[in-house]
């Protein structure tokens, strides 16, 4: 017991440990080294040095880089991330034709004990906290436990997420037809003509209130401009145009369409509205609702290019497809006002609604801020002094091209002008925007907005994909999957299940990640619907609390659309997902109704055939059953062999992935051969199994080298050992560290790809598995490289001659 609690606690290390040394002087050196670290079981140093190369020495290997070329602040930065091995380590730079050894300061023993005495108070701490959502896991087998506890102790990294609130969504749609009230609408224009006649149309089509628009002309450059709004304004009554004999810039304009407010209806609510915004259907009703409480002054929507009301992600413009906008205002209005409010620290002028009382009390904008950018801040800030609010909606959305009158570049150097007017007026302004971006009190709106704005902005249907929260190979998998669905400028969702909340919604794009969590599945898949073309992929469900509900769920978000499963273990066909039966065997597949079917393992809360009755419905109703080894084919036709013309074989990519790994020189011939192992090798993965060939082969002189991680409840026989977390790119490095004769495949499941396996035989040694799955399908296929064994009856000896007697050969080969 005591054993295995070290073992955690070493793991914890791992993952937590940061030890900061003493920076070493360069002397004599045309550079410096900024920062040395041990973190996370790895040596970071980096630094900034003008030298063509520059190595680092660890143990007996020296990796080289080059540092940055090219002029600038970051000309010569270099940084080494490597394994960290325990030993002097040292900085190689050239100098002249000779080259400058910069020993770096070692971790000593006693700095580590240091380091590790204080996180073993902290381990100590947390899992006195942790103690009921261990009980969970471990009588009750809850993966959310789980994923809380290696969250808790650093183990795993927790997603910032935050929650969707149940009452997101209004209980009814509001009903159509034309609202009660009364608007009016100033439209300061500055050329871009080409956008005036779809924004106009949209004012006139889409109001839903009793409106007046009044015109400001503004002394456009293009001379068709004036002839065209003088045609439009002549045959509608509620339209006043308003000409400039010269420009006088945006400012002055706004204040002229204010002056003729306060002569002609001063009682009415004022709505600014850009020249460059469209409009959706409805959205007047909508936008000045807030300001039947007195004390607001200002109220600003969403759109696709409003500085912190943007969407999908604040501070970022991003353009829409024609009609995308009224898409994504279809959704906007289903919100609940109460969920989709939120004070702001200042309105925005692109599309602003301002109170009658207000306007009266602060009839212009300043015209200190010239042609625009800013003046609607300084007047929200004076309205602020006179107790006025200012509100920002996420039941409209419009959309706004940005930039259009006065060019990005003209634009940019207003801002920076107007801002630093802003500051210097308002000095605690500044602060109030960081506060706002910090914690987004809209974000459960702008989160579900952002949702539609993916389901309405890309031509390919909105990838939705369910999968676990475990890692591994599906979320290998899934990352690869996601990168190049956003290199094609697509956006997609990934929906995990096996964390704390049963969803996790993830919108992956350009952006970066947004995440939120729910426990609400009407509301998760009201979201998840509202795009209207879906490609819905099933990648794993391993970790639900309610796993035989997922077929349904499946089925009813891609009601209409395409649904598509894939097979990445075999949790379709067993509660099991690795098909071991309750002894951690694998016997075969269990077909209801066949001899497996009564093992406990398969069994759940349901027995086997409702289990396999059930996803077969989901199965059934796919466009799509996706494989990825030719094994994990014939496993699933054993148990839906009329799926036979639904399934397609597509097996992973993977000359990307290996290419990382570059070319591996066969090690020379040592004492005896060392065994590797590579992965996170659980009970599943054959834990089992190494630790009793650990013991074997330390009697025989010989040992096994885990480069990954293995399940604290098993441990190795010295001298064999355990490396931890590993890079892809680490494995030359680590191979000529511990001396790699050979790797053993351990997995007693039938894998249905097996990533580890094919990592392996890239690297040019003899690669042993057992005779199961996808792994088997691979080494065979490897010719000479590959040997396959037979899967050892509980814990029987492992005869390992066949792989031991394709070392000499492979090495007198290479």
């Amino acid at each position: 017991m005591l054993g295995r609690f070290l073992r955690i606690f070493d793991r914890f290390v791992e993952s937590n440990l940061r030890i900061v040394l003493r920076v070493p002087d360069l002397s004599g050196l045309p550079g410096r080294i900024e920062r040395i670290e041990l973190r996370r079981n790895r040596l970071r140093v980096q630094g900034q040095i003008a030298a063509p190369h520059i190595g680092l020495r660890l143990g007996a290997i020296t990796s080289w880089t080059h540092p940055q070329a090219g002029p600038g602040a970051d000309a010569g930065r270099f940084r080494f991330d490597l394994p960290y091995e325990p030993g002097p380590a040292a900085l190689i730079v050239p100098r002249g034709n000779e080259e400058a050894t910069i020993v770096l300061p070692k971790v000593s023993r006693l700095l580590m004990a240091r380091a590790r005495a204080a996180l073993l108070i902290q381990f100590l701490w947390a899992l006195l906290w942790l103690l009921p959502a261990i009980w969970r896991w471990k009588q009750r087998g809850d993966l959310r436990a789980r994923q809380r506890v290696k969250e808790a102790i650093g183990l795993s990294v927790p997603a910032v997420a935050g929650e969707l609130p149940t009452d997101l969504f209004a209980d009814a749609s509001p009903e159509g037809g034309q609202a009660a009230g009364s608007v009016v609408i100033v439209m300061p224009i500055f050329n871009a003509l080409d956008l005036l006649d779809e924004s106009l149309r949209r004012v006139e089509t889409h109001t839903d209130l009793d409106w007046h628009l009044v015109l400001i002309e503004d002394g456009s450059s293009d001379p068709r401009v004036r002839p065209f709004l003088r045609d439009w304004a002549a045959v509608r009554a509620r339209v006043t145009l308003l000409e400039n004999t010269r420009n006088l810039g945006f400012v002055a304009s706004v204040n002229r369409g204010f002056d003729w407010v306060r002569c002609h209806a001063p009682e009415r609510p004022v709505i600014l509205l850009n020249s460059d915004v469209f409009v959706p259907p409805g959205w007047a009703s909508r936008l000045v609702a807030p300001l039947a409480a007195e004390d607001v002054a200002s109220v600003t929507p969403m759109a696709n290019d409003a500085e912190i009301l943007s969407v999908p992600a604040m501070g970022r413009r991003s353009d829409l497809p024609e009609g995308a906008v009224d898409r994504i205002d279809a959704l906007a209005r289903q919100l609940a006002p109460e969920r989709a409010t939120a004070e702001l620290p200042t309105g925005i002028g692109f599309c602003m609604a301002i109170a009658p009382e207000f306007l009266a009390r602060l009839p212009h904008f300043d015209p200190a801020f010239g042609r625009g950018y800013g003046e609607e801040t300084d007047w929200c800030q004076r309205a602020a002094a006179h107790g006025g609010r200012h509100l920002g909606i996420a039941t409209l959305f419009v959309e706004h091209r940005g930039g259009a009158s006065f060019g990005s570049a003209e634009k940019a150097r207003l801002l920076a002008k107007n801002h630093a007017e802003i500051c210097r007026r308002y000095p605690r302004y500044d602060a109030a925007i960081q506060q706002f971006l910090a914690n987004d009190r809209l974000h459960a709106a702008r989160f579900a907005l952002a949702l539609a704005y993916a389901g309405a902005c890309q031509g390919a249907p909105f990838q939705i994909w369910l999968a676990h929260a475990q890692g591994g190979g599906v979320e290998q998998y899934l990352s690869e999957r996601i990168a190049a669905e956003i290199a094609a400028g697509r956006r997609l969702a990934v929906l995990r299940v096996g964390l704390q909340h049963r969803w996790q919604i993830e919108l992956h794009g350009p952006e970066g990640v947004m995440r939120a969590r729910s426990d609400d599945t009407p509301l998760m898949i009201r979201l998840l619907s509202a795009a209207e073309r879906r490609h819905v992929i099933y990648a794993c469900g391993v970790g639900d609390p309610d796993a035989l509900s997922l077929p349904g769920i499946l089925t009813e978000l891609a009601a209409g659309q395409k649904l598509e499963i894939e097979i990445h273990d075999y949790f379709p066909i067993s509660p099991s997902y690795t098909l071991l039966c309750a002894e951690g065997r694998y016997r075969g597949v269990p077909v209801a109704g066949g001899a497996l079917a009564d093992d406990p393992a398969h069994q759940g809360e349901t027995g086997l055939a409702e289990w396999q009755s059930t996803w077969g419905r989901a199965i059934a109703t796919a466009d799509q059953v996706t494989v990825f080894s030719q094994a994990t084919r014939e496993i699933v036709l054993q148990v839906w062999p009329k799926m036979q013309g639904k399934i397609v074989l597509r097996p992973h990519e993977m000359s990307g992935r290996l290419a990382a790994l570059g070319s591996f020189a066969v090690p020379s011939g040592g004492a005896a051969p060392v065994i590797g192992v590579l992965g996170n090798i659980g009970a599943h993965k054959g834990a089992e199994v190494v630790a009793a060939l650990s013991a074997d082969l330390a009697r025989q002189g010989s040992r096994l080298v885990v480069i990954g991680t293995l399940d604290p409840r098993y441990s190795l026989a010295p001298p064999s050992s355990v490396h931890g977390a590993y890079r892809l790119a680490d494995l030359p490095r680590l191979m000529a560290r511990y001396g790699i004769s050979a790797w053993l495949i351990p997995s007693i499941w039938p894998e249905t790809f097996s990533y580890t396996t094919h990592e392996a035989l890239a690297t040019g040694l003899p690669v042993a598995c057992f005779d199961l799955g996808a792994q088997a399908e691979a080494v065979r296929a490897a010719g000479a490289q590959g040997v396959v064994l037979p899967l050892p009856e509980g814990q029987g000896s492992i005869d390992l001659s066949p792989l031991l007697a394709r070392i000499e050969p492979m090495r007198d080969a290479a």
